[in-house]
């Protein structure tokens, strides 16, 4: 999980609270300044808690890593623009699917917001506090931004001298053991726990499955990192990248418009079988779509 820094081009947008009743956007950026993630709490913790606290994990799949040395307290800007990169060529909405499940089938069912946290979420540091966290049938979800996490294995795109925030861990493990590979796997990064909210009582771990949209495009991921108890809307350099995101892991992402739809009590087992993700996420985002 990465430190973030709002971006310039948005630090004119004045952001106002949205009433309960309806989904928000996700937050417009104020000037950057620099925020220390917070690695040591877990997922599945009570508030305060270490990373390591909640149910047992199963073996060899949701077991935290250790505990990641603290990113610096100053980051430099990511110069991420206000539109949407370009996007790949063209193609049906079905095209951009993993699934038969399309984006906007799971868009409309997710156009009012039954907030479950007790408080609200910045998509950036120093940005104001705009997004809920939403329960429906089967799932929670929120909008918000997508922040580029490169964290786990080296790899070509991800490594230090590519990313200056670069992280060799990630709080979830594959099944040898080794961090994830965020090149290659989708996942996403959701809040430590904590009185706002604790994902681990919404039925949300290592391991859990996620759709995420972005306009005509739906991508299934699995939980994979934990970031500050105060931060929403970041995941991995591969989500991105099969979302038609850009990826770069200084200067990718977008700031808005990008929904996170997680299933309760789900798994990919292992945690890096992202075939296992697509199977099981086509199969609750069906449900989903019957059931709300």
């Amino acid at each position: 999980m990465r430190v973030r820094v709002p971006t310039l081009t948005l630090a004119a947008a004045g952001v106002a609270l949205i009433a309960p009743a309806t989904l928000p956007g996700a937050a417009a950026a104020l000037p950057p300044e620099a925020r220390t993630a917070a690695h040591g709490e877990g997922i599945g913790a009570d508030p305060g808690a270490g990373r390591g606290a909640g149910p047992a994990p199963a073996a060899g799949r949701d077991v935290p890593a250790v505990a990641r040395p603290e990113r610096g307290a100053t980051t430099p800007s990511r110069g991420r623009t206000a539109t949407a990169p370009p996007r790949a060529a063209a193609g049906t909405a079905q095209d951009r699917a993993e699934g038969a499940v399309t984006a906007a089938d799971l868009l409309a069912k997710v156009g009012t917001c039954a907030e479950i946290s007790s408080g609200r979420y910045r998509t950036d540091a120093n940005s104001p506090a705009t997004v809920p966290v939403c329960g429906a049938q089967g799932a929670v979800f929120w909008k918000a931004d997508l922040d580029i996490d490169c964290d786990g294995q080296a790899t070509v795109h991800c490594n230090g001298q590519a990313d200056p925030l670069y992280s060799p861990s990630t709080a979830y493990v594959q099944s040898d053991g080794q961090p994830l590979n965020a090149e290659t796997l989708p996942y996403i990064v959701v809040p430590a726990a904590s009185s706002r909210w604790s994902p681990g009582a919404s039925g949300v771990r290592g391991g859990s499955v996620a759709a995420v949209v972005y306009q005509d495009r739906v991508q299934y991921a699995v939980v994979g990192d934990t970031g500050p108890s105060d931060l929403i809307g970041e995941a991995s350099y591969a989500t991105a990248r099969g979302l038609g995101i850009s990826s770069g892991p200084s200067d990718g992402g977008v700031p808005s418009g990008v929904t996170y739809i997680v299933f309760k009590d789900s798994v990919a087992d292992p945690i890096e079988d992202h075939q296992a993700a697509v199977s099981t996420g086509e199969r609750l985002a069906r449900q989903f779509v019957a059931d709300n």
